[in-house]
């Protein structure tokens, strides 16, 4: 038995199957919250399908060019200690991927909220005293 390609079914599996899970969850959920960044549910559906889209790429595009491993793999306990190392790479580049998607759109969203905000956020309180003024120096 080829434990070698065993695992590289195995981790293609997997990591499909954990892109796929991740993509469709940020889709489904993520809808709302760029219908409020982008106040414009047209818009906001248009971004995400982009956004899906291009996540797909960038993941499925990692997996492709992660999968060859140069390790020799001759047990069972070889070949998971491997695929825990790949998995787990995957999985970070789909937290750094969704972490940046958040941090983008929400630096966008305050830009946007910034803009629209006319009055300042707090009126102000009170006037400052002015300071004692000194009676003008006499002449002599």
């Amino acid at each position: 038995m080829d434990y070698k390609a065993v695992m590289y079914l195995v981790y293609l599996v997997v990591s499909i199957g954990l892109t796929v899970w991740v993509a469709t969850t940020l889709s489904r959920n993520g809808q709302i919250f760029l219908e409020e960044v982008f106040a414009d549910s047209k818009l906001a559906r248009a971004v995400n399908q982009l956004l899906t889209m291009g996540f797909y790429l960038l993941n499925l595009g990692y997996m492709s060019v992660a999968m060859r491993s140069a390790a020799t793999v001759a047990s069972t306990s070889e070949v998971l200690e491997t695929l825990s190392l790949k998995i787990g790479l995957v999985l970070l580049v789909l937290g750094v991927l969704h972490f940046c998607n958040v941090y983008f759109l929400g630096r966008y969203r305050r830009g946007r909220l910034r803009q629209a905000q006319l009055a300042p956020p707090l009126p102000p309180a009170a006037r400052l005293p002015m300071p004692p003024q000194m009676p003008p120096p006499a002449r002599a």
